[in-house]
């Protein structure tokens, strides 16, 4: 029998989707020139790809945020803690600095993509997995060897710029900056793929989340294998996280704004509607904040730049009201 509380979560959840609608109509038809069939359809081509590239970010970034929160059973992380951002700024940066920014992994986004997706997948599933057996499955300790791997990959890198051409760092920084601009529409479908594949790959482990946020103990004694469950989804929650960062680049605060903000609106435990809030969320975040950045600052700040100064604002106030209560 569904309650007042369920009704009045459905309807937040719908005026979160007629806002996205919103936006994403707005950011496709703002100042278009309909009366010109060929300028409107120029316009199309090259607002649709940047808004479906927006969608996937928000989606695989909220639900990935929100499942990590839920394994690490704690509100104010995220999931770059594991690492995946500075490894994909490292990656980046290794490929121009070793094979140059004329190369074809620097040059060719379909093959630069399919190289960092493969890359951070597989360290991903390899370190994480690995740490995960010799830490007998202890989450918290993978979150301090992820802190520690972060700091790692962000001092080798810092140490290749250092040593790089400034001309080559300068074709460099463009990458190292998340951006919705100059997007290849090829790689899209290639994510919906793996994003996909990952959610069906984890869907028993998707409808246990309710039950893994009882704790390990209840979990066990409901029949769920945890540690399974958990190594699973954390693997999950680097892929999506790895897809995220390659389509755009790294967008650290992000996570933790719209997770967040789905479970203040929402107030329950139900990962299915604390999920899609907080892709809903995302969504309304990354395509307003990129009209913004468009029709207002005229390109002169990147979305990146908002999101990192709003998100650190935002974890003040998590952390001071956390703190109260």
């Amino acid at each position: 029998m569904r309650t007042a509380a369920d009704t009045a979560r459905r309807q937040k959840l719908a005026v979160l989707t007629v806002l996205v609608l919103a936006a994403a109509a707005a950011y496709l038809l703002f100042e278009v020139n309909f009366s010109n069939a060929r300028l409107f359809h120029y316009a199309m081509k090259i607002r649709t790809p940047k808004l479906l590239v927006m969608l996937i970010t928000a989606f695989a970034i909220g639900g990935a945020s929100i499942v990590f929160q839920s394994i690490i059973n704690n509100t104010i992380v995220t999931p770059c803690l594991l690492g995946m951002n500075s490894l994909y700024t490292l990656i980046h940066t290794a490929v121009v600095f070793f094979a140059g920014s004329g190369s074809l992994l620097a040059v060719n986004a379909n093959l630069s993509f399919a190289v960092d997706l493969a890359l951070m997948g597989l360290a991903a599933t390899v370190i994480y997995s690995y740490l995960f057996q010799k830490t007998r499955h202890n989450v918290l300790y993978v979150l301090l060897i992820g802190t520690v791997l972060t700091s790692l990959f962000s001092s080798v890198q810092t140490t290749l710029t250092r040593v790089m051409d400034p001309n080559e760092y300068d074709a460099l920084l463009a990458t190292l900056v998340a951006s919705f601009n100059n997007i290849n529409s090829e790689i899209i479908f290639l994510s919906l793929v793996v994003l996909g594949i990952v959610a069906f790959a984890l869907r028993r482990e998707l409808r246990l989340l309710d039950v893994l946020t009882l704790g390990k103990n209840q979990a066990v004694n409901l029949g769920v294998d945890y540690d399974k469950c958990v190594r699973r989804l954390l693997l999950g929650v680097t892929l999506y996280i790895a897809v995220a960062t390659a389509m755009v680049g790294p967008i650290s605060f992000l996570g933790l704004i719209i997770a967040n903000l789905s479970r203040q609106l929402l107030k329950t435990y139900r990962h299915g509607q604390l999920i899609l809030g907080s892709a809903l969320f995302g969504m309304i975040v990354l395509v307003g904040g990129q009209l913004l950045v468009e029709r207002v600052f005229r390109y002169a700040v990147p979305i990146s730049v908002f999101i990192t100064v709003g998100g650190g604002f935002y974890f003040l106030y998590l952390l001071l009201t956390n703190r109260r209560t």
